[in-house]
């Protein structure tokens, strides 16, 4: 039997069981876990990012560093009209970001973010992202919180910044019990967890959303309003099979967050071709709606590689800060000399 992430309204539910010796050895774990991660992932990042994790994160505060001429891209509202004024041509100011920031992670861990075909689900995926990065920003002073959402926003964690905190964070993610599944009308509503992320972060920060965002529709308006304060990077954790079904024959799919069955033939061709297509419409209209609110977005599959995607998501990242500061730009944009 496969744990599906799909949301629907079943007339029955099958609850899960919580774990308690998982929630008592959690404290170890967590220890275990970052300190594997400090020895595999983080010294890898640290060898390909170079220190350069500002391109990854923003600070709070701005300093005025430089004054150049106007550009095509550049925002109207950084012009300098005095030197403008002055000179007769439009210049704009050129700011450097205060290294100082805050970052908060919004974790999604609703039934369906317990799914993995694979060795690991997409919770352990989450939980070892948010370890690195909250350790890659503790290391230089910088604070980290997160909210956690279940069922509802279950607790707000104050942001910190110590070792001792990510482990505390780490723990909390990883002690918490299997959610039961909801029931009829129980689907996630990311929306609230956005929310309660916009009333709860009140200084300007990095946001991580990290969520598999299989919810009720209606998420993308808040995460636009959030991403209007904050730097907001959509974190979006997903498993190969959610995109194609191989050839297993018969095979009972459950909704992790309803506990509905259903069973269902894989080794009809058709049937894994109208699922491909559903899956290639549903990965479509997240895409739209990630760029309609203005959002990074940064993949991370059950099979993938963390630091690799960490790594690539940094680059680009680093690049579009370049050409937004008039550096990089092909020849032929560029004006002559």
């Amino acid at each position: 039997m496969i744990d599906w992430p799909r949301r629907t309204a079943p007339p029955h539910a099958v609850p899960n069981r919580p774990r308690p010796a998982d929630q008592a050895d959690a404290p170890g774990r967590a220890e275990q876990v970052l300190r594997r991660l400090e020895w595999t992932v983080l010294k890898r990042l640290d060898g390909a990012l170079q220190g350069d994790w500002r391109t990854l994160m923003r600070g709070a505060g701005l300093d005025l560093a430089d004054l150049r001429e106007y550009q095509l891209h550049d925002d109207v509202r950084h012009i300098d009209w005095n030197v403008t004024a002055r000179l007769r041509q439009p210049h704009v100011r050129v700011f450097s970001e205060d290294r100082e920031m805050a970052a908060w992670f919004l974790l999604d861990l609703s039934p369906s973010v317990d799914f993995g075909s694979g060795a690991q689900p997409k919770r352990q995926v989450s939980a070892e992202f948010v370890a690195v990065i909250a350790r890659l920003l503790t290391r230089h002073g910088n604070r980290v919180g997160a909210l956690l959402y279940g069922a509802d926003v279950e607790a707000v964690i104050p942001a910190r910044a110590s070792r001792q905190h990510v482990l505390h964070l780490l723990q909390r993610m990883l002690a918490r019990p299997q959610p039961v599944p909801a029931g009829p009308g129980g689907a996630t509503r990311l929306s609230d967890l956005l929310r309660a992320g916009a009333q709860a972060i009140r200084r300007r920060s990095t946001v991580f959303v990290v969520s598999d965002f299989i919810s009720e529709p209606g998420w993308d308006r808040p995460l636009a309003q959030l991403a209007l304060r904050h730097d907001v990077v959509a974190v979006r954790l997903l498993d190969p099979l959610e995109r194609e079904l191989p050839d297993l024959g018969l095979v009972t799919l459950r909704d992790a967050e309803t506990g509905e069955h259903l069973l269902v033939d894989t080794h009809d061709g058709a049937f894994r071709r109208r699922f491909a297509a559903a899956a290639a419409r549903r990965e479509a209209a997240l895409h739209a709606a990630l760029a309609r609110a203005g959002v990074d977005a940064l993949e991370l599959a059950t099979d993938g590689d963390l630091a690799g995607a960490i790594v690539r998501f940094t680059d680009l990242r680093r690049q579009r800060v370049r050409l937004a500061a008039g550096a990089g730009l092909p020849a032929h944009l560029r004006k002559p000399a």
